[in-house]
């Protein structure tokens, strides 16, 4: 894993001074070597710091060269199908001379031979690159299928001084003098809806984010003019998801449970590969146990896992973590998150993702990057189990809600959501101890205030979005924002053929996977300077799954159906069959508790109003009904809080 930079710019007088700022402000991203590039005849400079993973001689160091001389590249990620790529170069081009062992090296000789589209539609990974191509005078950048790795990129300055700008991360676009950041109002907005700000928009105006599956060339009169073209797809999610299900598998259960296992082998067989130490990250949840289950189970050595825990027992998956861990003989590692750890990441968070970013679960996710890094470079994931094979509750659960709300009038319903409204989630809370199997219901006071808000919807896509969201009316406390069109609004693909529930699993893997999840993981894992890999996202994979009928994904009210049946051939079913929990914080109360000093701080009446970008007296009432435990306002105000501490950090 590693970062990358470059500009185009027709000022040449700061090239080396301001890349080699560049490269250092992603150095935790590629701590292993820093390498240039530059051509001051056509004006592009690229820059890469290197986090060594395969071939870890000079041979594998960025930017690099073709053979030919025509592409240069910076890159970022792993192509794990590179050796057979080798393979079909060799058999196509004799003549070719290898100078070492990288993927790097083959993803650039690809391209320079078959061409950039040919290439994105061969690979098989995770990525995101610049390529310079000296015949054509063009730049091209892309992005993997599913977004596991970020690439930003626009243009800033004016006049002469104009400049185009692309990295992995926003930090190094900053350091370069023409860089002017203006906020976007409007994408506050989306971050206080979706606790993230989703592609292609940024934090900053003129600013962008590659969507996943995208490349964007700019030829040199692109480049001279200032203009940004159209990105163009190459793989589309939506597609193969339409596709897969109107070629979906006829063979028996057993068939396609056994087909299913081999190709999470092959998967996770692939992602294995490395020339450095490698481990895993273990939740006790179905998707890390049965990456990890896989692994170990081809491994002739003990896998080293990691987990996280917290005091707190509502919100610990730790102990379940470590009978797994047991059971696969892991060697196993956990820490168990306190208040204090969790004070002393949180100054880190706005360096860590360089735009307001409230998914709270960013906190244990970093910290268990830490804990892993001290033993491995590499970490495999569960992460897209949940997309791929419908984990999250809200695809049961918004089916169940639809059933009822259907058949009661709007007017009744405003009433009933005012009415759960009015008992505190706490109290709630303490009514699910009296439900029959309470054991099933975590967190259950915070289910029901979230649920409450879906009882305004017009169907049941309307209540997937309030399901989806924060703040539900995020404009209104954004002082001069619009929210702008997203994937589930405004540029919903056509997904029509599929039923409700399969266009919420797509739509979460167009958007809160890749804006979200991925987002969380890289940032935290890149943090500490440690690679991850998910092999639920092995596009063939993905491709396969799409195949496979609803009725073995959803079974007797839940997901996950026939990737369970492949787990408990690897653990006991009593292990892993529990509520769903997450990488959940104890938030609510830490926001009363260790964290109200550095909350109320940020929240300061007088300092909202001074800054402009919040109503105050909204931020404020939340607030005040958090303390006083009415109501459990912590994503909402995990929100502001964290845009609050990025300001402060940032400007």
């Amino acid at each position: 894993m590693c970062g990358i930079n470059g500009f185009y710019s027709q000022s040449s007088s700061k090239f080396n001074n301001v890349i080699e700022k560049m490269n250092q402000a992603l150095s935790h991203r590629g701590p292993d070597n820093t390498g240039i590039w530059l051509d001051r005849n056509s004006g592009i400079v690229l820059g890469h710091q290197r986090l060594s993973i395969l071939d870890l001689s000079s041979a594998g160091d960025q930017p690099m060269q073709s053979n030919s001389g025509r592409h240069i590249i910076t890159y970022n990620g792993e192509i794990y199908n590179h050796l057979e790529l080798r393979s079909d170069l060799e058999r196509s081009n004799s003549t070719i001379k290898w100078q070492g062992n990288s993927d790097t090296e083959t993803l650039l000789e690809a391209v320079d031979y078959w061409g950039i589209e040919t290439v994105l539609k061969k690979i098989d990974g995770m990525f995101a690159f610049g390529i310079w191509d000296q015949k054509k005078r063009s730049l091209i950048l892309a992005r993997d299928r599913i977004g596991e790795k970020p690439i930003y990129f626009g243009w800033q300055g004016n006049g002469n001084n104009k400049t185009f700008l692309f990295s992995s991360e926003l930090k190094a676009l900053k350091i370069h003098p023409e860089f002017y950041g203006e906020i976007n109002r409007d994408a506050i907005s989306l971050q206080l809806r979706h606790n993230c700000i989703p592609a292609p928009h940024t934090i900053y105006k003129n600013i962008y984010k590659l969507l996943p599956g995208y490349y964007l060339e700019l030829r040199e009169d692109n480049l001279k003019e200032g203009f940004l073209p159209q990105s163009k797809i190459y793989w589309s999610l939506s597609e193969r998801a339409t596709y897969g299900n109107n070629k979906k598998f006829l063979n028996n259960e057993e068939e396609i449970k056994n087909n299913l296992e081999n190709q999470l082998q092959l998967s996770v067989k692939k992602q294995m590969i490395s020339d450095v130490p490698i481990g895993a990250f273990l939740s006790g949840g179905i998707d890390s146990s049965t990456i990890v289950a896989l692994m170990q189970l081809q491994s002739n050595h003990p896998i080293k896992t990691f987990t996280i825990g917290f005091s707190e027992d509502d919100y610990s998956e730790a102990e379940y973590a470590k009978k797994i861990a047991k059971h696969l003989g892991t060697d196993h590692t956990e820490l168990y998150i306190t208040p204090k750890m969790a004070t002393d990441v949180i100054p880190k968070l706005p360096t860590i993702y360089d735009e307001p970013f409230s998914d709270s679960s960013q906190i244990p996710t970093f910290l268990v990057s830490q804990l892993a890094k001290q033993q491995v470079k590499v970490s495999l994931s569960g992460d897209g189990g949940d997309e791929l094979f419908g984990g999250y509750n809200r695809y049961t659960m918004s089916k169940k809600f639809w059933k009822i709300f259907r058949l009661m009038p709007l007017s009744l319903r405003k009433i009933l959501k005012s009415r759960i409204h009015s008992i505190s989630p706490k109290n709630w809370n303490k009514i699910s101890y009296l439900l029959p199997g309470s054991d099933q219901y975590a967190n259950f006071g915070d289910k029901m205030h979230k649920g409450a808000n879906t009882l305004e919807a017009d169907n049941l896509l309307d209540l997937y979005y309030v399901l989806c969201s924060h703040w539900q009316n995020p404009s209104e406390v954004v002082i001069n924002s619009k929210e702008p069109g997203t994937l589930l609004t405004k540029f919903r693909p056509d997904l029509t053929s599929l039923n409700d529930q399969q266009q919420m699993m797509v739509l979460d893997f167009l958007t809160y996977l890749p804006d979200d999840i991925l987002v969380k993981v890289d940032r935290s894992a890149m943090a500490s300077s440690l690679e991850t890999r998910a092999p639920f996202l092995d596009h063939k994979l993905i491709e396969y799954v799409f195949k496979i009928p609803q009725s073995l994904k959803f079974r007797n009210g839940s997901g996950k159906w026939i990737l369970r049946k492949i787990l408990n051939q690897y653990i006991p079913k009593n292990m892993t069959e529990r509520p769903k929990m997450g990488f959940a914080l104890p938030l609510d109360a830490w926001l009363r508790g260790p964290l109200r000093d550095w909350a109320e701080d940020l929240l300061d009446e007088k300092k909202l109003n001074h800054e402009g970008y919040f109503i105050s007296e909204i931020v404020k009432r939340k607030w005040l009904e958090h303390l006083s435990g009415k109501r459990n306002w912590q994503s909402d105000l995990w929100d502001v809080l964290m845009f609050q501490a990025w300001l402060r950090e940032n400007h």
